[in-house]
């Protein structure tokens, strides 16, 4: 499914437009699922009636479920992209659903797990479908704008999670998000092309694994993604508690901070449009990573204030967002003939790297050598530097587009 020439101009402009429009909108829902969870974390936990340890152990499973994505998103290159986006999205509306209909922690631990595989789905099927379609050297811009779904879910998703919530208590969320999915769906199959027919001899999932995992290029920029994920998930996870414990913020405080911190990443997407095709991903990469390691020292220096705390906060999810997303066009082209393989395991090696944060970030910010936030944000620094020296070690194919 690979081989896929890039569309004529017209659709550029016009079909492909109309589709990233829609996959924003699409990826909103699934994304707001995906952060509603943090900010909110000790309202979710004292509905449920566990604590944040237990919390943590739902996050890691979620994460850990991220693993087994490229087996299944490997469908988007054996059966077509249309296939896992909209597998992708049936296993995202049935997880949700599970919870509305079966509202205890178990049923949260189940769903939080399996609506994350949906969206490991979705994803790199989404992504390998545009980039069969857009050239590498426009592809950071086309899949910038696709994650703006992500900072505005933040903006937009998570205040309105807030409000409701406050209203009507920590599960009501989840009915309107399941709706949300099925519509998600209908829309998906009406509005996507039909996928070829797959060709007798086709390359099949297991072979297509080997490719990325026997490629050291694409093993180095995996493992690369999976450390600066760690770095952002190490402090992600307990910026809430964190944040709510030092300022004594109430839950509509809370959200507002959400708010902030989904601006932040907006602006790191509208730099990735901007300047990573210009001046080249690898570069912008490098230079995001280095932007996250001064704003988790940031967060050491002046997280003892209120103003200097949200400034840090604000410049740390800035670096991070043009981070990852400056690194998504450059893992569609290091290896073309398993793209949609290739970037369900990104999706995997970011959960893993979510997973060891989800694991460290609660031991590291409840010990009582250091206080506050300052060995979670020593430990991001940490994971930031060993993803500078993978980064050394990637290259494309072809060595276009640097």
């Amino acid at each position: 499914m690979s081989n896929i020439a890039p569309l004529n101009k017209t659709e550029l402009k016009r079909g492909l437009n109309f589709q990233v429009t829609v996959f924003v909108i699409v990826r909103l829902a699934y994304n707001t699922t995906y952060r509603m969870i943090y900010p909110f974390l000790s309202y979710f936990a004292k509905g449920m009636g566990v604590d944040l340890r237990a919390m943590s152990y739902a996050f890691t499973s979620r994460s850990l479920m991220g693993l087994i994505s490229p087996f299944l998103a490997s469908v988007a290159d054996s059966r077509g992209r249309k296939t896992g986006m909209l597998l992708g999205a049936i296993i995202f509306t049935g997880s949700v659903s599970l919870i509305v209909i079966w509202p205890t922690f178990t049923a949260f631990f189940i769903g939080l797990s399996l609506s994350f595989i949906g969206y490991l789905i979705f994803v790199p099927s989404m992504q390998a479908y545009l980039g069969d379609r857009v050239p590498y050297e426009k592809r950071g811009r086309v899949l910038g704008i696709t994650e703006f779904s992500w900072s505005l879910s933040a903006i937009i998703g998570v205040p309105v999670v807030g409000f409701i919530i406050a209203r009507k208590g920590w599960l009501a969320p989840f009915p309107l998000l399941a709706l949300l999915g099925a519509l998600s769906f209908i829309i998906l199959a009406w509005m996507l092309p039909k996928d070829s027919v797959p060709q007798e001899g086709q390359t099949g999932f297991l072979k297509n694994l080997r490719k990325v995992f026997s490629y050291p290029p694409a093993i180095a920029a995996l493992v690369m993604a999976s450390l600066y994920t760690a770095a952002n998930e190490v402090v992600t996870l307990v910026y809430g508690v964190w944040v709510e414990k030092a300022f004594a913020l109430s839950i509509v405080s809370l959200a507002a901070t959400a708010l902030a911190i989904g601006f932040s990443e907006l602006g790191g997407e509208v730099l990735v449009t901007m300047f990573t095709d210009k001046i080249g991903k690898r570069r912008a990469l490098a230079l995001g990573i280095i932007g996250n390691c001064i704003a988790a020292l940031a967060l050491h220096i002046f997280g003892h204030w209120f103003v200097g705390a949200m400034l840090s906060l604000f410049l740390f999810y800035l670096t991070y967002e043009f981070t990852i997303v400056s690194g998504i066009p450059l893992m569609t082209e290091i290896l073309p003939s398993a793209r949609a393989t290739m970037m369900a395991a990104h999706m995997a090696l970011i959960a893993l790297g979510r997973s060891m944060g989800d694991l460290l970030a609660p031991i590291l910010y409840t010990q009582t050598a250091v206080p506050g936030i300052t060995a979670n944000a020593m430990a991001a620094i940490g994971f930031n530097l060993l993803a500078l020296f993978f980064l050394t070690r990637v290259k494309l194919s072809q060595q276009k587009g640097q």
